[in-house]
This record gives C-alpha cells, structure tokens and sequence, in this order.
C-alpha cells in the first residue's frame, strides 16, 4: 500500500472509531444509527458529525473530468438521477446513469423491448422484479443482465455522491441471437 493511500485508510478508521464511540455515548444518536436502513444513510448520519467515513477503499476525491472518468461529475439533486449516452450505434447505446437517492414513482414498472445489462460503479440500489417477491440488493461491482419486457423498478439508491451505473442496452438484429450475455 502506498503512503498517501495508508494514510486515507487510516484517516476513514479514526473518523470512524470517533463516530462509533459518539453514538455509543449518545443514546440519541444511537437510535438514529439503529434506524439507518443501509450504508449510504450511515455514511451521510456520520458526515453530518463531521466524520469522514464514505470513501471506499480505492476511491479518490477529484480524479479527473467527467469525460475521463466515470465517477467524476455534478451530483444530480436528491431524487433524481442524470442519464448520459456515452456511445451508441445501430441497436445498442451505452450510458452512465448517476442516480441520488432516486427511485420509481409508485406503481411504476419499466417494460422495455431492449436488453439491459447494468454494472453498479459506485453505490448502492435496491431493485424489485415484478416476477421475484423479494428486492435485489446490488452493490459496488454488482452486474446483472435484464432481459427485454422482464418488469423492473428502482426501489432506492444512494444519497451522499450517489449511485452511478454502466448500462448498456442492446436490441435484437431480426430476432436470431441468443438472449443475451
């Protein structure tokens, strides 16, 4: 491990030694951490006490443009994600999808013609499958294969920096080839 990284790693464990030893002494705070439902809720309840405790193992503040990296970029508003084509061509198109604490509106169910085939980046979601009972927690390097018409719904994603996504989306040439990856 490099200096500088060590140094990051041992940064996050302070901060979050000192927020682990303020919620055992405040009861309140405690309670507010028992409530947290995932990661990104934890991360952003130390942050408003001032303790770093977000960044992952790897990750770097402000490498890059938004061009050159696909971590880099403005945070869209609470709620909402960002979409943006990085390629495309005749059937298929690939994007980045920054996602800040957004979800589908109730009742609501993507039904797409298309392929989908998702890579998490960076965050956290929770996705719920029409044909499934239960939600899918995905993760940070998580990948999963959507087939066409197969009805889905983004149930949460992070707040904090967000949930950012690699999907690439692709269409059937005449109907021949085999159902994906």
């Amino acid at each position: 491990m490099a200096e500088a990284d060590l140094q990051l790693f041992l940064a996050k464990v302070r901060d979050l030694n000192a927020f682990v030893a303020m919620a055992e002494a405040d009861p309140e705070l405690r309670a507010e951490l028992a409530a947290c439902s995932h990661h990104q809720q934890v991360v952003d309840l130390a942050a408003r006490m001032g303790f770093a405790i977000g960044r992952r193992w790897g990750e770097r503040p402000g490498l890059g443009s938004a061009d050159a990296n696909l971590l880099s970029g403005p945070l869209p508003a609470s709620g909402e994600e960002r979409q943006e084509t990085l390629r495309a061509g005749p059937g298929w198109r690939l994007q980045r999808i920054h996602s800040c604490q957004a979800s589908s509106p109730p009742g609501f169910w993507y039904d797409q013609s298309e392929h989908e085939w998702l890579c998490l980046l960076q965050g956290s979601a929770r996705l719920c499958f029409a044909d499934e009972e239960e939600p899918r927690d995905l993760n940070r390097g998580d990948s999963l294969w959507i087939a066409p018409h197969r009805r889905h719904r983004l149930e949460a994603s992070d707040g904090g920096s967000g949930t950012v996504w690699l999907v690439l989306f692709w269409s059937e040439a005449g109907g021949a080839e085999a159902a994906g990856p």
